[in-house]
């Protein structure tokens, strides 16, 4: 399943700047990686996961502004396609276990 988190944050004054720079490093953090400016995405096991994920962006929004997460499967996902451009991320991007010796 991946949460993907689509924001629209106001950056008029240094107070709203500070809180866009302070969300997007929450989203980070979190382990989000970005698809495109102010469009982040999340893979996580299960909707009991993504619920918890889900609270904790309500925890950290910015006070102004349009925050919107939208759950989709994998499924889902994969079947997006590129019209225009690719995808050139350096981001290891799976549901692949990572075993580490």
């Amino acid at each position: 399943m991946r949460i993907m988190v689509l924001f629209d944050l106001p950056v008029f004054t240094e107070k709203q700047r500070k809180e866009y720079r302070e969300f997007r490093k929450y989203l980070l953090k979190a382990g989000f990686f970005m698809l495109q400016e102010s469009v982040y995405c999340k893979l996580v096991q299960n909707s009991g996961i993504a619920d918890i994920v889900q609270e904790n962006i309500r925890k950290n929004k910015p006070g102004e502004g349009l925050v919107q997460v939208l759950r989709i499967t994998e499924k889902q996902y994969s079947k997006m396609e590129y019209i225009v451009g690719e995808n050139t991320s350096n981001v290891l991007d799976s549901d692949e276990k990572l075993v580490i010796l």
